[in-house]
């Protein structure tokens, strides 16, 4: 059967939406490689500048639930419009700050606005589209989040090294002026799904807790070296009984719950949320390591190292179409178990790699890391909305940017640990080897992560033969 050629305007509204995402997820990225020039020109302690970043992570995983009633009371495209001017002005506020707690204070605000940027990519995609051809459309609006941590080292070392911090929010304006335009002009109004819908304040208020007291305490965990510091022993235990208690309101609430448990009936969608939280360790735990490993092991400048990055980039960007197209033919499991594998060819020699490994050989590698890596996240972002109402793709974002969030965290935390325990534990070893040593460990971490997200992808949905899914 001849496969079904994307619409134009479906394809343009999509890349639309892929435009207004960019600045925020590029941000994210580029602000870590400016913090150390952040110490200096403020003059200020590396623990006050690293809220930079984790008020911007904290008040983007706190704006997610908020999606599902901004969508539904004021229309997708009004809230994505709204969010994306907020970002601009925020970046322009955090570019002239003054000081490091003025520069906290607007980080948290445009954080705010990101997070609700986020969620939206999806589901204006399902309210514009459907699900029919999700897997390609996925693969566009997935760009900008698989890029996002390989591009924005590349961007922020040269702009550090060349420029200025301030630049690093500078270059967002212009990008979020011209992405507020096209949203504007361009992007088809979506009626508000329920304009007389009620904000759940108790709801909102268990799932945002959970998700920012279990993503401060993983940062915690990061900061402090281990996962047994009495803080973020408390934010787990706080998180997990928000968790616990979002669940039996959940229970009580039905349909009318912000992310409703009749979701977990569908399998798919288990194995996607599952997968996305793994996938964090795989995929997000190594975008971290990696930029070190270039200037810890190797000696790189900052900007060197962001560009010995590219390779990874370009090979999900090769990756992208092919996989958009697979998805939608035979279905996310082989997809996504094909994407394992070639990642896995990936990772696997970073367990071995050290200070004299072959500079072209760490180039290819990467390239195919690259290609497996652009095939996990698009299938587990697809394969969640599969089968499922499409008036629920609100709450279906907000359950995956939840799960995608709080992974990704933890990936950051774990390996960062593992590496840093593993110096501490044998600083008697002076030299390069104990440092290369320790990113091997690191990566091993990964590796096993990696192979654990086979077990979620075979809950994945399979379009061949007699399991074909009607979409």
């Amino acid at each position: 059967m001849k496969e079904q050629k994307l619409p134009r305007n479906i394809l343009n509204q999509a890349w639309i939406i892929v435009l207004g995402a960019i600045a925020p997820l590029l941000d994210s990225t580029m602000v870590n490689i400016a913090l150390n020039h952040l110490v200096k020109s403020f003059n200020t302690s590396l623990s006050t500048v690293q809220w930079v970043v984790t008020g911007y992570l904290l008040a983007m995983v706190v704006a997610v639930p908020f999606t599902g009633w901004l969508n539904d009371k004021f229309g997708g495209k009004n809230v994505f419009l709204g969010a994306e001017l907020l970002f601009g002005i925020m970046s322009l506020a955090a570019g002239l700050s003054g000081n490091i707690n003025v520069l906290i204070g607007f980080r948290f605000v445009q954080g705010f606005s990101a997070g609700l940027i986020t969620p939206l990519l999806t589901t204006l995609l399902v309210d514009i589209a459907g699900t029919s051809m999700m897997g390609r459309l996925m693969a566009v609006v997935g760009l900008p989040v698989l890029l996002g941590p390989i591009l924005g080292p590349v961007f922020g070392g040269v702009i550090v090294q060349y420029l200025n911090w301030r630049w690093i929010f500078f270059v967002n304006i212009p990008v979020t002026i011209i992405a507020s335009l096209f949203i504007w002009l361009k992007l088809p109004r979506t009626a508000p799904k329920n304009i007389h819908a009620k904000f759940d304040w108790l709801g909102v208020a268990l799932l945002a807790g959970m998700s920012a007291s279990i993503v401060y305490g993983v940062v915690q965990a990061s900061s402090k070296a281990n996962f047994t510091n009495s803080t973020t022993i408390t934010y787990l235990i706080i998180g997990a009984i928000a968790g616990v208690l979002y669940f039996i309101y959940a229970a009580l609430k039905k349909e009318q719950a912000i992310v409703p448990l009749s979701l977990f009936k569908h399998g798919n969608f288990d194995g996607s949320v599952i997968g996305l939280f793994l996938a964090g360790v795989a995929t997000n735990g190594p975008m971290l390591l990696l930029p070190l490993f270039f200037q810890n092991l190797r000696g790189q400048s900052v900007a060197m190292a962001g560009l010995s990055l590219l390779p990874q980039g370009i090979g999900m960007l090769l990756a992208r179409p092919i996989i958009g197209r697979l998805i939608d033919s035979i279905g996310a499991r082989f997809v996504m178990l094909g994407g394992l594998a070639i990642t896995l060819i990936g990772s696997v020699p970073f367990i071995y790699f050290n200070q004299k490994s072959a500079y072209w050989l760490l180039m290819v590698v990467l390239f195919i890391r690259g290609i497996g890596a652009g095939a996990i996240i698009s299938p587990l972002m697809t394969d969640s909305f599969i089968g499922i109402d499409p008036k629920l793709s609100g709450q279906v974002s907000i359950a995956t940017r939840i799960m995608q969030n709080v992974g990704g965290a933890f990936g950051s935390a774990l390996l960062a640990t593992i590496v840093v325990n593993y110096q501490t534990n044998h600083s008697h070893f002076l030299g390069l080897s104990m440092i290369a040593s320790s990113y091997q460990q690191g990566f091993l971490w990964a590796v096993i992560f990696t192979a654990l997200l086979a077990i979620p992808a075979l809950l994945l949905t399979n379009r061949l033969g007699n399991h074909k899914q009607n979409s």
